[in-house]
């Protein structure tokens, strides 16, 4: 049975969190669009708005009335069986709907839901707790778009102050490894609270004995792999990443200033503008194929999707995570494997691919998660931008392996 209420009041928590992210950015910053694969802040306020207008209310109501049909055109992402899509690259053109209607728009859409949800059958509801799921995506990829491009801007604008205060620096806790036996494991969503369609359905998988570093890699480390001419070592990189990092120039993760320990201050670019580089905090900003080579580099593996869940299916949701303020990955801290949950997103080494017996959601909204099951790998854990009640051990994120705008990192595994 579906709880009205929980879903009422995370409607109104997901929709409030969505504003106040995008509230340090001008009506300006937030109709940029940096790169194709990003999306201005204007047009992520409407497109969660759209979704909700376009799955709950207008298919509960005959008589509903869009505040403007054109909009179903311009603020649909990908759902084909809903109709036309403004192209992906060229949503920052987009200057009308202004972001004050975007706005009102929101606040009209967040009315006619407070009244739908108080008589909705469960159908309805369990689409509006999806919406308020897919929200929080957006929520990240809101901080995430805004990063790159303020980063772009040659005046390198910062959304936020200082971070809030700290205990100061803190170092990592040492590079440790846990063991864990050859085993058959559970994975995928169980069925006790929300999950998407790509978890399920919940199997049987065998997993060989293996290792898993306690922590991510951090910048330090990952400024070794620099030193050493990392980025130089064709033995180190799959053929494809090989040729992606020659073309772009890859020297260092994203919004690094300099390759680290090539000069006095090395800096990276973050939500607070340029700061020192942390050298305890884990690396983020790399591609698959980085933390593929990297991996190699460093006489390890990357840990395959299910090794992970595996071993975080036994730990809470505790970590760094949106909520915390701090927008920027923190030094681990504790003893054993830590820091699966927050911080950064860690690459697994396994293709997102559907479960054995996978089914999508009927209709429209099956187009969410299984269509997008080729070329891509998966991604685990969440990250400091990720909402705290968004994530799960069986959550299982995917990006394009070239992919490095993310807060995507690195964890190790190896074989025993």
């Amino acid at each position: 049975m579906v709880d009205r209420d929980e879903i009422a009041s995370r409607y109104a928590r997901v929709r409030a969190r969505t504003a106040a992210l995008a509230a340090p950015l001008s009506p300006e910053d937030a109709m940029v669009q940096s790169m194709p694969d990003a999306s201005p802040t204007k047009w992520h306020l409407a497109h969660t708005t759209w979704f909700f207008e376009e799955f709950v209310l207008a298919p509960s109501d005959p008589a509903h009335r869009w505040e403007d049909e054109r909009w179903r055109v311009l603020f649909n992402s990908y759902y084909e069986g809903v109709g036309s899509q403004h192209p992906r690259s060229a949503r920052g053109l987009l200057s009308r709907p202004s972001l004050e209607e975007v706005c009102a728009w929101r606040r009209s859409v967040d009315e006619r839901m407070g009244t739908w949800i108080a008589r909705a059958d469960d159908v309805s509801l369990a689409t509006t707790l999806l919406g308020t799921h897919h929200e929080e995506q957006h929520q990240e990829l809101i901080l995430a778009d805004a990063k790159h491009a303020l980063w772009s801007n040659p005046l390198h604008p910062s959304y936020a102050g200082d971070a809030p205060s700290h205990p100061g620096h803190r170092a990592a806790e040492p590079l440790a490894w846990t063991a864990f036996d050859e085993a058959f494991v559970d994975v995928g969503a169980d069925g006790r609270s929300f999950a998407f369609d790509n978890e399920t359905p919940r199997h049987r998988a065998l997993i060989g004995a293996f290792a898993l570093a306690s922590r991510p890699v951090t910048n330090a480390e990952y400024a070794a792999f620099i030193q050493d001419g990392g980025y130089e070592h064709v033995g180190l990189w799959l053929s494809d990443g090989w040729t992606r990092a020659r073309a772009d120039g890859w020297r260092a993760p994203l919004y690094w200033q300099e390759n680290f320990g090539d000069a006095d201050n090395p800096r990276i670019f973050g939500l607070r503008g340029w700061q020192a580089i942390d050298p305890e905090a884990p690396v983020c900003h790399v591609s698959f194929y980085e933390a593929d080579a990297y991996a190699r580099w460093a006489g390890a593996r990357l840990p395959t999707e299910h090794e992970w869940e595996a071993t975080a299916s036994a730990h809470a949701v505790e970590g760094n995570f949106v909520e915390s303020g701090l927008l920027a990955p923190a030094p681990a801290t504790g003893r054993g494997v830590t820091q699966l949950f927050g911080d950064v997103w860690e690459w697994a080494a396994s293709a997102y691919l559907p479960y054995p017996r996978f089914r999508p959601l009927r209709g429209p909204l099956g187009e969410y998660n299984g269509k997008f099951m080729s070329g891509q790998m998966v991604l685990r854990g969440g990250s400091c931008l990720s909402s705290r009640d968004h994530l799960r051990a069986s959550y299982r994120n995917f990006f394009q392996p070239a992919c490095r705008w993310q807060m995507s990192g690195i964890r190790l595994a190896r074989d025993v």
